[in-house]
């Protein structure tokens, strides 16, 4: 009997880790699947955060596993074009134990409150410098509120729930607070006609010596197609041009000529100084302006450990090639006088590229999705485009290759 009851309950708090895995990670596989159903997702993401709170302990080690899996394993799709592909499961390993570890630290001393502020404290916090897991996410397409105040409201009604033996209906009264209603969509549109066109260039492709011409001559078309078109602004995505742009005096005249009939921004290599920027290149009237990447993407551009280690795993898993280099602080373009604040990707998806932004309403992102594609890693950053536009009220015309460009309005 004892057997029996110890074996049931190994099964019950595996079953509630897993149960509670798929409830903080459903929001990203529904808009997947386009299902974006905002009471649904108001459900699903409020009953999430509660089984967070009540599941045992050693449930969280599961839960933490599993949702690092279920929101990271796009990770692995890039590892093909390095020739690593057979450490994908140890890296999908790696990155569930991480976040096993972390959720597990929620109840490292099993009191309900201190567990209400470990996850509230993991709001703030960002693993290895990578900040795509955010708890306020999961509301994003949901009739509560994504901002900081609305989830301590939720947590400390869940916290009523659980320790109010009577008139439990008064636990509610915070969540009313977190309620919002959208009452339609404000258009506010600059004044530049921009066009984006949309690129679907493989990246096992896109690198390739022979195929950079015919590459780099689809960009010219796009940018003659634009000007036909009359429009004041073309985007293209990152690394659009691939080669280093600023070392490439074909490329570069050809693009001063075509902006004096329209301006173009262009995501393209930077060298200077020996070091490697991920740049966007920004032509107007015969002009150069270049802005640098300022946040770069861990272990994508830079290994965020101690010198000695990057040197090492930069030596063993990427041929001696160096980590980018990144600028100190954002650049904005001017067009058609109105200020656009620039961002490369994944600085897209940071708090650090909306600072000082308070007279910008607008932000250019250009992406490469190509590297994930296919995954979720686009749903995911969509996602996350989403709640920035809605955090800053930033209009956020995303240009992208490999999947959708889209436009973000708060």
């Amino acid at each position: 009997m004892f057997l029996l009851k110890r074996d049931y309950s190994n099964k019950n708090f595996i079953i509630k880790g897993l149960i509670t895995s798929i409830l903080l990670s459903s929001f990203i596989y529904l808009s997947y699947f386009n299902i974006e159903y905002k009471i649904l997702n108001t459900f699903l993401g409020l009953f999430a955060i509660y089984f967070l709170l009540i599941i045992p302990k050693r449930s969280l080690l599961i839960t933490g596993f599993l949702t690092g899996i279920l929101w990271c394993n796009w990770m692995a799709v890039s590892l093909q074009y390095y020739d690593l592909t057979y450490i994908a499961p140890i890296l999908l390993i790696g990155i569930g134990l991480v976040y096993a570890i972390i959720f597990y630290l929620f109840a490292f001393y099993d009191r309900l409150t201190i567990r209400i502020a470990m996850i509230f404290a993991f709001t703030f916090f960002a693993p290895l410098g990578f900040n795509w897991m955010k708890f306020e996410l999961l509301f994003i397409d949901s009739y509560i509120g994504i901002s900081k105040t609305d989830f301590a409201l939720i947590l400390f009604s869940f916290y009523l729930i659980i320790k109010l033996k009577k008139h439990k209906i008064v636990a509610l009264i915070p969540l009313l607070f977190t309620l919002t209603f959208e009452k339609g969509e404000y258009i506010d549109n600059p004044i530049a006609k921009i066009y984006m066109p949309q690129m679907n260039v493989e990246q096992n492709l896109k690198w390739q010596k022979e195929y950079r011409t015919t590459l780099h001559e689809k960009n010219f078309e796009e940018i003659a197609k634009a000007v036909e078109m009359k429009k004041d602004l073309i985007l293209l995505p990152e690394t659009a041009f691939t080669t280093v742009l600023n070392r490439n005096a074909e490329i570069l005249e050809r693009l001063k000529d075509f902006s004096n009939d329209i301006d173009i921004i262009t995501g393209a290599l930077y060298v200077e100084d020996d070091q490697i920027f991920n740049a966007s290149y920004f032509f107007s009237k015969g002009e150069i302006q270049i802005a640098k990447k300022v946040v770069l993407v861990p272990f994508g551009e830079e290994i965020p450990f101690p010198k000695f280690l990057v040197d090492f795993i930069n030596k063993v898993f990427y041929n001696g090639a160096q980590d980018y280099s990144k600028a100190s602080k954002p650049t904005d373009f001017i067009i058609k006088g109105e200020k656009f604040r620039n961002a490369i990707c994944y600085e897209g998806t940071t708090d650090k590229i909306f600072e000082d932004i308070k007279d910008t309403r607008y932000m250019i992102v250009i992406s490469n999705n190509a590297w994930f594609t296919p995954s979720i890693e686009p749903t995911l950053q969509h996602l996350l485009f989403k709640y920035y536009s809605k955090k800053y009220g930033i209009t956020i015309f995303h240009e992208v290759n490999g999947s959708p460009n889209r436009i973000y309005r708060p």
